[in-house]
């Protein structure tokens, strides 16, 4: 007869899926599990024995916390390893252990955009709607005003400018159109364990021969991330994608600077809908940049259709980045961290098999 074995108490606080660190009376750090290390970039083993305020500051007056519980929401916090970060903050007394407190830090990025995933879904689908019956009606006639201001071209009495104008402006509209139509499709992805790589290699080349030859492209990659699932055409374009939109963003930055980091993040995982079972997305793939970041009013709504920050931005292109990501079983965020802050557009991806 097999003997029934009970989970220790180690095994039940590391897996944990949030970050949870517990304080002794005299303010230090006796436990933080392995959340807590991804979040804040440091070991339990460093972590130990530290005051807390060594290793993040917490929010609110400190006359607050003492021995009490205590909470702060969409609170920004100073951590040593990592800069600022915006997070949940939840303290509270451990019973029957006089001066003992336990911490939980919700990353407040990625809480939100977890509860913002099926609504930003459901509002693509209507916009995906939208735009399919606005490509098919739009551009058949198009193509009629184009023909028409080439047959008045040819007449030669001196309207060349004209029908140039027109001709041009169509052309504008029709690209427009066909930037819809590539967010209005619908074909499921074709999904395969791919190395990230080379992908991340070859959209580097890419960008650097084209849009973004004025912009430092850096990497920063995990030598020991496992094959991603993936469709080789939509990670690329979605890669491309935010490199185009980053460097945008600093076009008139003489230090523009874009890092490519990837990272294995233990525990990750998301809910596709209500009711769903969580699915681990541990593979982080994150195009960062050192530009002013998305104007505060619109950083919430960013992959929202039609929602830009640029003057000439039709909002199309997040859209399709987050539609490509979730069509690949993935999500995407949005956040300013580090000191300086720098924006970090995180995709996050299930593993594939090796």
């Amino acid at each position: 007869m097999t003997e029934k074995v009970e989970p220790s108490f180690a095994a039940l606080f590391a897996a944990l899926p949030v970050a949870v660190m517990v304080i002794d009376p005299a303010g230090r750090i006796a436990f933080a599990n392995a959340e807590c290390e991804a979040l804040l970039n440091l070991s339990e083993r460093a972590m130990r024995g530290q005051p807390l305020d060594s290793v993040l500051t917490p929010p609110g007056e400190p006359s607050r916390r003492d021995n009490q519980g205590f909470s702060a929401f969409d609170a920004e916090i100073e951590i040593a390893r990592s800069g600022r970060i915006m997070v949940d903050y939840i303290e509270a007394r451990v019973p029957d252990h006089a001066g003992w407190r336990s911490i939980t830090l919700h990353h407040g990025a990625t809480s939100r955009r977890m509860g913002q995933s099926v609504d930003r879904a459901s509002a693509a689908r209507a916009a995906i709607g939208a735009a399919a019956m606005l490509a098919h009606e739009i551009k058949n006639p198009l193509s009629g005003i184009r023909g028409a201001a080439q047959l008045i071209a040819g007449d030669g009495d001196g309207t060349e400018e004209l029908t140039t104008l027109i001709t041009t402006e169509v052309d504008r509209i029709a690209a427009l159109i066909d930037r819809m139509q590539d967010f209005t499709d619908t074909r499921p992805l074709s999904l395969n364990p791919e190395n990230i790589y080379p992908l991340l290699d070859h959209a580097r080349r890419v960008a650097l021969a084209g849009f973004a030859r004025h912009v430092t492209i850096d990497e920063r990659f995990d030598p020991s991330l496992p094959p991603v699932m993936t469709d080789r055409d939509a990670i690329l374009q979605v890669v491309l994608n935010l490199i185009k939109n980053a460097t945008e963003a600093m076009v008139e930055q003489a230090d523009a600077r874009i890092t490519l980091a990837t990272a294995y993040r233990h525990g990750m995982a998301v809910s596709p809908a209500p009711g769903r079972p969580r699915q681990p997305l541990p593979i982080e793939i994150c195009v960062i940049d050192n530009g002013p970041g998305a104007p505060e009013d619109i950083a919430d709504h960013l992959f929202d259709p039609f929602v830009s920050g640029k003057p000439e931005g039709q909002g199309l292109g997040l859209a399709l980045v987050d539609k490509l990501v979730r069509d690949m079983g993935g999500i995407v965020q949005y956040a300013r961290e580090g000191t300086p802050p720098q924006s970090v557009f995180r995709i996050l991806l299930p593993r594939g098999s090796a």
